[in-house]
């Protein structure tokens, strides 16, 4: 142990982390930029900061206070000690409806505070895109701004009081009137009124620079104004009183569609006099799909609020009226307006890639210049960027004058390097001639500060320069932001990754092939982060449950990357670190869909388990689950499910079992069926029942694991009801060879020809999820055999375990992507919705009217999309909407041992909540075997699958 560690154990009371992982989740933010720290404080209070100072003073190690760590300049990264506020100081202490005021501390999540204001009527204005995980301390520390900026101003606006350390241990409570001010301040800004007054651009986005301009007298000699947007170099926030605005009763959402990002761009500023709550803009470069928007190559997103409804569409549709556009969109449905506000914020994620799929980066992410003459400047900013080669779709709060932008900047060469640099410079005499700010919102950071002589001069950055060493004579806090930089092309986090591709077991189509690329995904925009409920969304289970960065998306794609940097985590695959935290991952997919840059977790933990435990012995779980589809198999070959179950019924066995299996304690061992699906299709001579036309389309169901030998009823229901809507249902081939899939008839399933014995189609998912990849891609490969046959056909593979119809989807594709069959195979698979629906179409489904409660399924939601069920729910009348997250059994991860705990949390974040508070005689349902057995284990409750709701309707029908 060093001896700062040993020190700032003794005095603190919070934790101190100076272990490999600790630090390995804060050598970045959301920026280009990566600095390993010493090690991570996690405070309990203001008095465990200012022993902090102290020690780290005494030894002249410097300290950064970080929040959410979404920072985009890299000033939440730092060589010394970093604070971590959301641990522990991260709570609403008060708040005041009448005074419209609330005390927070640094680390509360900005959705934390608009929660509690809600109820009266109220909220904090300044909402960036980050609501969902940035902090109340890191928009102080950035002078956050977010998309009603236009309505109510900066965070600098709605600061009335800040509590603050100096780096020297002073407590200063900051306010008007010079309150909190020290030693010499005063004397600083009256020896340079003039330059104050005149120094500083006139915008609303002015972010850029210390807010020393707020100091005058004329402006209250406002200290807590000056200090937001000072990005923790000036002293360490404690405590703030902020201002609440009040929140329109209703809300209109006015869509502007433009031809292009100009015409959208000079239209702004001309709604301004309208009092609009939002003025922002975005190109369909940003879109994955313009369904639901207007016309047009541009948008406009303009909010108007209201006492009423109607008072609020009357705003919007004046918007309308005043705006030259091409097509135009009017919501007040609050759903509706969700939806689309989704599209505008995922925006910050979606532009890390360029519409080829390319990396873009930020850098010049939020400068801004007054609104009037920002159409002028998007077109000398598109100009400067065809001149470099580089490209980039510009999105962000065009009433202000301030533009998002992320660029292709190649930042893994030294020529692309020198590009940046060069692009940077010349960008910024840009902004400058039109009277811009650097900053508009993220602050400056690394990313800009060495270009403010070029925005202020170098008398004024002189100026900032003995303000800092007002506030903190020994450059302590946060050194090397702000003033005294380091040059912008320094510190950049790809220069320590490897520059071959890695090798590995998957194919990562959209990143080239290139592990390190796929990593590199990751941006640090945090949605994984996110605590408030997520609606239908699933990402990321395990941080919701454990409240720990280790735990979230973000946190495990930093691990991974400084495993192939190699600097912290030395020892590669074999990474008891990166291990640990992937732990916990559930390989729900969540990230893959809900990520704004498509992260995906659980192809990356696959992958590593497959490398770690390379030529080792594994854990018995991935022996007792991972080869769960052999154990079944055998069991019924031998028919020995009678036997099995009244074993597990035994509970000195079965607690034997379970250790040696690595499976949770607490757990229920499933029961076997007594008959496997495919056993009683063969009964029933592989005929379908009376309604299975001849001229049906032919669909093969898929016997997936869990469907054949834990819940057949789910298949036999499937049969019923594909058979029932006149589809011709066959089963795979169980034998390699010439085959023949169906003769043509409604008679006979499948006819073989020349065949020999081949066993059973599997799609390998318990084999790819504890990352036994090389076994996964035999079982795959031999899965391909056996289904040439069907793969000469046009009939569709339906596959009724959402898990498995995924692995099919995605899996096999991207872990065979050498052999062609398995995207063949892959683009065949369908759901039962989406088999109904395509192939049946004409079919109506039984009257079931009933309310339906339960979860949609994880990997439904981030693989296959829900789309045709809610169709075929509704056709069915079955009312009410699934919950999203996940179940938290997610296949062996709720079985393993160690895991029970984090899968109970899991479950109890939505779904068992919604079955709690379902309506009598609601249908729960529940499409995966997996989440049927945390519906039954854990709240006693039968979920079922749509297939076995609709059978039974058949079934009445028919009577």
């Amino acid at each position: 142990m060093t001896d700062l560690e040993a020190a700032l154990r003794r005095a603190v009371r919070g934790e101190v982390g100076f272990d490999t992982t600790s630090r390995a989740l804060t050598t970045m933010d959301a920026s280009n930029y990566r600095r390993v720290p010493l090690g991570v404080v996690a405070p309990r209070d203001a008095d465990d900061v200012a022993a902090v100072l102290e020690v780290c003073r005494e030894r002249e190690v410097p300290v950064v206070a970080r929040g959410g760590g979404t920072s985009i300049a890299g000033q939440a990264t730092g060589t010394g000690v970093v604070l971590d506020f959301t641990r522990h100081m991260n709570r609403l202490v008060a708040l005041d409806p009448q005074a419209r005021t609330a005390v927070v501390q640094p680390g509360l999540v900005l959705d934390r505070l608009q929660d509690a204001a809600a109820p009266h009527g109220l909220r904090f204005g300044p909402d960036p895109s980050t609501h969902g995980r940035c902090t109340l301390g890191g928009m102080i520390g950035n002078n956050s701004c977010g998309s009603h900026s236009v309505a109510w101003g900066t965070t600098a606006d709605s600061v009335r009081e800040l509590s603050v350390l100096t780096a020297r241990g002073r407590r200063l409570r900051l306010g008007q009137e010079w309150a909190g001010a020290p030693e010499g301040l005063r004397d600083l800004v009256d020896g340079d009124l003039a330059r104050l007054r005149t120094g500083f651009p006139d915008l609303p986005r002015r972010i850029s620079g210390y807010a020393l301009d707020a100091l005058l007298p004329e402006r209250g000699a406002d200290v807590a104004r000056s200090f937001c947007g000072s990005e923790g170099t000036l002293g360490v926030l404690t405590e703030a009183v902020v201002g609440l605005v009040e929140s329109p009763r209703a809300r209109a959402l006015a869509v502007l569609g433009y031809a292009d990002e100009a015409g959208a761009a000079e239209a702004a500023a001309g709604l301004l006099p309208l009092g609009p709550l939002t003025v922002e803009g975005m190109a369909v470069d940003l879109v994955p799909s313009t369904e639901g928007l207007p016309r047009g190559g541009a948008w406009l997103f303009v909010e108007t609020g209201g006492d009423t409804e109607a008072e609020a569409r009357a705003r919007a549709e004046a918007v309308v009226r005043a705006a030259d556009v091409v097509d135009a969109l009017v919501v007040t449905d609050p759903g509706g307006q969700r939806a689309l506000w989704r599209i505008r914020e995922d925006a910050s994620g979606t532009a890390t890639r360029m519409p080829d799929g390319s990396e873009a980066w930020p850098g010049w992410e939020d400068c801004a210049v007054p609104p009037a003459r920002l159409g002028g400047y998007l077109r000398d900013f598109r100009s400067l960027m065809s001149a470099h080669g580089l490209r980039g779709t510009p999105y962000g709060h065009f009433g202000d004058g301030c533009i998002h932008v992320r660029i292709d900047f190649d930042l893994l060469s030294d020529a692309g390097v020198a590009r940046f640099r060069r692009f940077s410079e010349e960008l910024a005499d840009v902004v400058v001639a039109h009277g811009g700010s650097l900053s508009g919102e993220h602050g400056d950071g690394q990313a800009r500060a060495e270009l403010l002589p070029r925005m202020y001069g170098a008398e004024t950055v002189a100026l900032f320069e003995r303000a800092k060493a007002l506030w903190d004579p020994d450059d302590l806090l946060n050194p090397g932001m702000l003033v005294r930089p380091a040059p912008l092309d320094t510190n950049l986090r790809f220069a320590v990754l490897p520059r071959e591709p890695v090798d590995v077991a998957f194919g990562y189509p959209s990143d080239g092939g290139d592990f390190s690329a796929a990593v590199r995904r990751c941006v640090g925009v945090a949605k994984c982060r996110t605590t408030s409920a997520p609606g239908a969304g699933v990402m990321c289970p395990s941080f919701r449950a454990t409240g720990e960065e280790e735990h979230s998306t973000r946190g495990r794609a930093r691990l991974l990357h400084e495993m192939l940097a190699g600097e912290l985590v030395t020892d590669g695959w074999r990474s008891t670190e990166v291990r640990d935290a992937l732990d916990l991952c559930l390989s729900c997919k969540g990230c893959r869909s809900d990520c704004p840059v498509g992260v995906d977790m659980a192809t990356y933990k696959a992958e590593f388990l497959h490398h770690h435990y390379a030529g080792r012995r594994r854990p018995a779980a991935h022996y007792a689950m991972g080869w769960l589809p052999v154990w079944l198999r055998w069991a019924a070959r031998v028919r020995a499910a009678p036997v099995v179950n009244a074993l597990a019924s035994v509970r000195p066995l079965t607690a034997v079992a379970k250790r040696l299996g690595g499976i949770a304690g607490q757990r229920e061992v499933p029961r076997l069926a007594r008959e496997p699906f495919s056993r009683w299709w063969r009964r029933r001579g592989g005929r379908p029942a009376a309604g299975g036309g001849p001229g049906g389309d032919l669909v093969v169901l898929w016997p997936d694991t869990f469907t054949e030998h834990l819940s057949p009823s789910v298949g036999r229901a499937a049969v019923r009801v594909l058979e029932a809507a006149g589809l011709r249902v066959a089963l795979p081939p169980t034998l390699r060879g010439r085959a023949v899939v169906g003769d043509g008839t409604s008679r006979s399933a499948l006819a073989l020809l020349t065949a020999r014995r081949g066993g059973r189609a599997c799609c390998g998912l318990t084999y790819v999820s504890t990352g036994q990849l090389d076994r996964a891609r035999a079982v795959m490969r031999r899965t391909l055999d056996l289904m040439a046959p069907v793969l000469e056909t046009s009939a569709p593979v339906v596959v009724l375990e959402p898990s498995c119809a995924a692995a099919l989807r995605t899996d096999l594709p991207e872990l065979l992507h050498d052999d062609p069959r398995a995207a063949r195979l892959a683009a065949r698979v369908l759901t039962f919705a989406e088999a109904l629906e395509r192939h049946a179409p004409h079919w109506t489904p039984p009257a079931v009217n009933l309310p339906a409660v339960g979860q949609t399924h994880c990997h439904q939601h981030a693989v296959l999309g829900d789309a045709a069920d809610r169709r075929l729910r509704a056709s069915a009348g079955l009312t009410g909407e699934l919950s999203g997250g996940c179940c938290g059994l997610a296949g062996n991860f709720g079985f393993e041992a160690g895991h029970y705990e984090v899968s109970a949390a899991c479950a109890e974040d939505q779904l068992l909540p919604a079955v709690r508070e379902a309506p009598d005689g609601a249908v729960v349902l529940a499409d995966g075997f997996s989440c049927r057995t945390q519906l039954e284990q854990l709240a006693g409750v039968r979920g079922r699958h749509l297939a076995e709701v609709l059978a039974e309707g058949v079934a009445e029908g028919v009577e």
